[in-house]
This record gives structure tokens, C-alpha cells and sequence, in this order.
């Protein structure tokens, strides 16, 4: 009898998990990336303002850019922040902030592979309403510190609820969840708060859907999901996700829900001979 009732909870186990991989269907490549200047992709961030175009930028090593690329992999405009430096932008996010009115774009400055850098720097920028304009001078720069010590981070996101920034850790055997909250200082350095502690590593991007209530994260092999149902990013976070489907690529740090919330977007860094691809996962 006991082992019928083990059989019977690991087939509902089993099915859930497998139903649990039909949240979104398999992989499309929607198209190669079009700007051979996007070479070492690090985040993404779907547009506010417009329709079906996503925001991207390099890793360390590029200047200041953002790019603004259309849901085929194609070209549509470049801005470059002033007066702003890529250390490590390892994240992206689209947003609210302090006007109620405007979108805002938000890039994290906070990759720190050896873990040598106190001070991490985001860039809170007014998302662009012209296309010919070519640079951006007026942005908000938040400085900020991690209570527990140094640490690299690739995944960054705004809750649209509250504004407050949320920025998880990359290398710990348990990566520590941390907020900025709303209002952020742009005047002084500010430490972020540590909420909690979850079990996984090598985290390389995450996004939060328009309406606040799924959340996505990625590591280099796997792609999580949670649904929020009104709990705390920390209490969501610390319960179980679902493993949705993946399709691995070589030096994949990004991801970013498409706006309406009908599938999620994920694009790699160019490696060897393999040309960029933006891949989309429409929900079932």
C-alpha cells in the first residue's frame, strides 16, 4: 500500500512538472542581432514607449551605450550616456520613477567578477522619445554599497508597484537578494538591504513582467518562474519555481519579459563564430 501511495505522489509530482515546462513553448529565433557593434549583449529590457522593441547594451569594456533593437534582432537607434562609464553593465530594466508621467531605463553597473569594487553605480535614465537623437546628458546616477561585503551581481529589476530597485548577487552557494528602495538617493551612496538568501548560483539576469506578478531568473543553463500572487519579491523568491523550457546558448546573460506579458525574450553574447540570437518564448 505504501508503495502505491509513493507511485501515485510521484506521478502527480511528475505531471506537475512536466505541465509546469508548458508555460511557454519551445524556443523561435526571432533573428540575429543586426548591430555587429552588439557583441557582448549583458541585459535586456523591453520599451515602454514603443511597441515590440527591446533596450540592450555590452558587458565591460564598451563605452556607455544603449541600444534599441527591434523584436527581429534589427537596428533602430543608439544613445550614448555623457558623461557615464561601463565598468561592468551586466543588467537592464524598463520601469517607473519619479515622475508618474515618464518611463524610465535603468542600467546596472554592477558586475564585479573578482569582487573588488565597494561602490556600485546604476544609471536611471528618461527612456528616449526621439529616435535621431544620438546622446543622452541628463540622467540620474545612484551609487550604492551591499551591507555584507563586496559582491558581483548580473540581474537587476524594477518592481513596477513599489519602484523599488532589486538587484541579486551572482557567486555565493545561496546568491543574497537586495533592494534599493523607493526614493533612491542620487545625493549619497546608499546600502542596499538584504532580504534573504536563495539557492542558486552563477545568476546572470532577471526581469519582472509589467504588472508586478511574475518573475523571471536566469542562470546560464536554466530559466525559473515564479508567479508573485500579491506576496513580497522576498517571499516569492524563497518559495519554489517552476523550470520552464530553455534553449541553451553560449554566453546567454540576458532576459526580458515581452511588455503584454505573452512570452519573454533571451539573447548570448557573440562567442567564436556564433552570431547573437534573439530567441522568443511565447506562452502557451
Amino acid at each position: 500500500m505504501l508503495k502505491i501511495v509513493i507511485c501515485i505522489m510521484f506521478w502527480i509530482g511528475f505531471s506537475s512538472f512536466l505541465s509546469a515546462q508548458e508555460i511557454f513553448k519551445n524556443a523561435e529565433a526571432n533573428g540575429t542581432i543586426e548591430n555587429r557593434a552588439i557583441n557582448e549583449a549583458s541585459g535586456l529590457a523591453a520599451s515602454i514607449n514603443r511597441t515590440n522593441m527591446l533596450w540592450t547594451h555590452n558587458d565591460s569594456g564598451d563605452s556607455a551605450t544603449l541600444f534599441l533593437i527591434n523584436h527581429y534582432g534589427a537596428s533602430v537607434a543608439q544613445y550614448s550616456l555623457k558623461g557615464a562609464t561601463n565598468r561592468d553593465w551586466e543588467d537592464i530594466a524598463t520601469g517607473p520613477g519619479p515622475d508618474d508621467q515618464k518611463s524610465y531605463i535603468y542600467v546596472g553597473d554592477i558586475g564585479d567578477n573578482r569582487a573588488q569594487h565597494e561602490i556600485k553605480t546604476i544609471y536611471r535614465v528618461e527612456e528616449p522619445q526621439s529616435l535621431s537623437e544620438t546622446e543622452i546628458t541628463d540622467f540620474d546616477v545612484i551609487n550604492f554599497k551591499y551591507p555584507d561585503g563586496k559582491r558581483d551581481a548580473e540581474s537587476l529589476f524594477v518592481d513596477p508597484l513599489s519602484k523599488d530597485i532589486y538587484i541579486l548577487s551572482k557567486r555565493e552557494a545561496k546568491i543574497g537578494v537586495y533592494v534599493a528602495s523607493y526614493p533612491q538617493s542620487t545625493s549619497e551612496v546608499i546600502t542596499l538591504e538584504k532580504l534573504s538568501s536563495i539557492p542558486y548560483q552563477q545568476t546572470v539576469a532577471a526581469d519582472i513582467s509589467a504588472d508586478g506578478q511574475e518573475i523571471l531568473l536566469k542562470t546560464y543553463y536554466k530559466v525559473y518562474y515564479w508567479k508573485r500572487n500579491n506576496r513580497s519579491i522576498s517571499d516569492t523568491l524563497s518559495s519554489p519555481p517552476i523550470s520552464v523550457k530553455y534553449q541553451i546558448e553560449p554566453q546567454g546573460e540576458a532576459i526580458a519579459w515581452q511588455r503584454d506579458g505573452l512570452g519573454f525574450y533571451t539573447l548570448s553574447e557573440k562567442r567564436m563564430r556564433i552570431e547573437p540570437v534573439l530567441y522568443y518564448y511565447a506562452r502557451q
